[in-house]
């Protein structure tokens, strides 16, 4: 742990003196993430219908597949003036976006509710603060055969991530999350010895910069 907290200061001082953003202290770098999307998504399967639900926060973005990180990473950031509208709104200090999407694999249509989604952590529940939806006839709740609809929800930032939590979806409980977190933790140490094995010298010298 003070290992990765000592890599975690480094790039963040490395990044500010070139310019660059800097990460959060105790945050994973971006790129060297390895796991699917399917690897964090908590899903459900109700007949023909296929529905996926995965945080967008970037502690769980970025043990991603560097593609499928930047894919979800500029997915958040396209909503991210709505989003923070959401939150000025509010009185928030931040919120917590996810990405939902429903998939109809059976033939004829599918019926879903756009904003059946509830989340339980630390005791309490959870439900949407608004629905950004991502594609045109979301908020339709109907699905033709072999069509995708997805939306960004935003939810209180109290919800904690790093605890197992209960997401239901369509009215069925989901606890896979406390499944999904031992792997983005093993992830995240794969990613700071990848991190440390790649780091390159800065051109301002004696610091070391990744992405």
């Amino acid at each position: 742990m003070r290992t990765a907290l000592a890599m975690a200061v480094l790039v963040g001082t490395a990044a500010v003196a070139n310019g660059q953003q800097a990460v959060p202290a105790g945050q994973i770098p971006a790129g060297f993430g390895s796991l699917r999307r399917e690897d964090v998504a908590i899903v459900v399967q109700l007949q023909g219908l296929t529905i996926r639900a995965m945080p967008l926060d970037e502690s769980v973005i970025r043990t991603l597949a560097p593609d499928t990180y930047q894919a979800l990473h500029a997915l958040r950031e396209s909503r991210a003036a709505r989003l923070d509208s959401i939150r000025k709104r509010l009185g928030l200090a931040a919120i917590q976006a996810w990405h939902v999407s429903f998939f109809n694999l059976q033939q004829g249509e599918a019926r879903y509710d756009p904003r059946g989604v509830q989340i339980r952590s630390g005791g309490r529940d959870f439900r949407p603060l608004d629905v950004l939806s991502l594609v045109k006839g979301f908020d339709d709740g109907r699905l033709t055969q072999g069509r995708t609809v997805d939306a960004i929800f935003a939810f209180d930032p109290s919800i904690a991530l790093d605890q197992p939590l209960v997401v239901t979806l369509a009215g069925q409980p989901v606890a896979a999350w406390g499944d999904i977190l031992p792997r983005i933790e093993r992830e995240r140490a794969a990613i700071w010895s990848r991190a440390a094995a790649a780091r390159k010298p800065s051109p301002a010298g004696g610091e070391w910069l990744w992405r």
